[in-house]
């Protein structure tokens, strides 16, 4: 924290030890904010360069008990990175002015403060919540904005002021990218890796909403279908897939061996066989998901169906489907799971590439293909043992490409 003059330090150390032992899911976070006096902040307020902008006479006149709620409240703005996502929102809807930027500002303040408070944690006075909007708990900022407007009397929100941390709009407090004492973007994405790991490592401490923000950190939104698209394309226009010798042309070379034929390398169109767990740990709608993806496996194999098998596997492979339709196939099974035997039916088809899409719940083959094989992994939630925190769950074999869907 930065030492200021007229500012009460000893009380913020010690309502930054309260939120600590309140949080201490949340302890990388605190340490990392730089303290900031300011008497135009009337009460707190952050930038995205997480410095924490106090005003003196606030701190003065609050007990140490509601300042440790307070900072937790800042530092999830923070966390949670509510001044970027308050810029895309506003991008998106083409919002401006100041009204908007505060409606903004309760929208994020209702998303952290559904959960925040109890458990070592007073409630601030003036705490807006989704109950104090007229709207249910366990929604996101957008989803707020979406539902929560000013109405009648709403005014009176208008002197919660998180700073431009919160919704993006700059403060004329604000000491910019050049100031003292700010993170650099690498900083704060270190900040944020490490306080979800730390939720994830002991989910029983943390909140869903806490969990969930951990989850997201940790695994960011990929365009999955891409990247899938991608691997395929790419395995089946690598060195060697859908090459075989023919004598139809003879090879130039040959042309040196008077007397002798050598055949040339011709290229043929990918063989792809396609392995769908239907096993009852896949949802119906991963199933779903399951076929769209067969169509995009049609279109990177430049749409010939005829070169696509496509095999659903639990405990055993079952029928082999030539593709004609994925969206009119019946994928048969329900039970348990050895992709195994879907591997091994697969390759008496001779594919050049095979493509697995399953939740990894499965015994894999001890030795890898002799082809590409790519899989798409529905994403489940991270397994957790409290017998065993170095837990980790059994992850497709490293001769795959993996690709997680969802």
């Amino acid at each position: 924290m930065t030492v200021t003059s007229g500012l009460d330090l000893d009380k913020l150390y010690a309502a930054r030890l309260h939120a600590v032992s309140a949080r201490p899911y949340l302890a990388t976070a605190l340490y990392a904010l730089h303290i900031v006096e300011s008497p135009a902040v009337r009460t707190m307020g952050v930038d995205k360069y997480w410095r924490c902008y106090v005003s003196p006479a606030f701190v003065n006149h609050t007990s140490v008990e509601e300042l440790a709620s307070i900072l937790v409240h800042e530092v999830s703005h923070l966390l949670r990175e509510h001044h970027a996502r308050s810029d895309r929102y506003a991008d998106t809807h083409d919002l401006s002015g100041p009204a908007e930027r505060l409606r903004m500002n309760i929208a994020a303040d209702a998303e952290i403060n559904d959960d925040a408070f109890g458990d070592g944690l007073v409630v601030p006075d003036g705490a807006v919540t989704p109950g104090t909007l007229g709207l249910l708990a366990g929604g996101l900022m957008e989803d707020y904005l979406d539902q929560f407007t000013f109405a009648r009397g709403a005014q009176q929100l208008g002197w919660l002021d998180c700073g431009s941390g919160a919704d993006g709009s700059a403060r004329e407090w604000d000491l910019g990218p050049d100031g003292a004492d700010g993170l650099s973007e690498q900083e704060r994405e270190g900040v944020r890796f490490r306080v979800a790991q730390g939720i994830v490592g002991n989910p029983g401490n943390a909140p869903q909403g806490w969990r969930r923000w951990a989850d997201q950190a940790l695994h960011p939104p990929q365009p999955w279908r891409d990247l899938l698209g991608a691997a395929l394309r790419a395995a089946v226009s690598a060195p060697g897939v859908g090459e075989d010798y023919t004598y139809g042309r003879p090879a130039r070379r040959s042309a040196s061996v008077p007397g002798v034929v050598l055949p040339s390398l011709r290229r043929t169109p990918p063989r792809v066989g396609v392995v769908i767990d239907t096993s009852g740990s896949v949802s119906d709608a991963e199933l779903g998901s399951a076929l769209l993806e067969v169509a995009a496996i049609t279109r990177a194999v430049g749409g010939r169906r005829d070169l696509i098998t496509v095999f659903s596997c639990d405990a055993a492979a079952h029928i082999a489907y030539p593709l004609c339709q994925a969206e009119s196939m019946s994928l048969i099974g329900g039970g348990g799971t050895d992709l195994r035997t879907g591997f091994t039916k697969a390759l008496r088809t001779r594919p050049d590439v095979i493509a697995v899409l399953t939740d990894g719940q499965t015994p894999w083959p001890s030795d890898p293909p002799p082809c590409r094989t790519i899989v798409g992994l529905f994403r489940r939630a991270d397994s957790w043992s409290e017998h065993n925190p170095d837990y980790i769950p059994d992850r497709p074999p490293t001769w795959a490409r993996v690709v997680d869907i969802g």
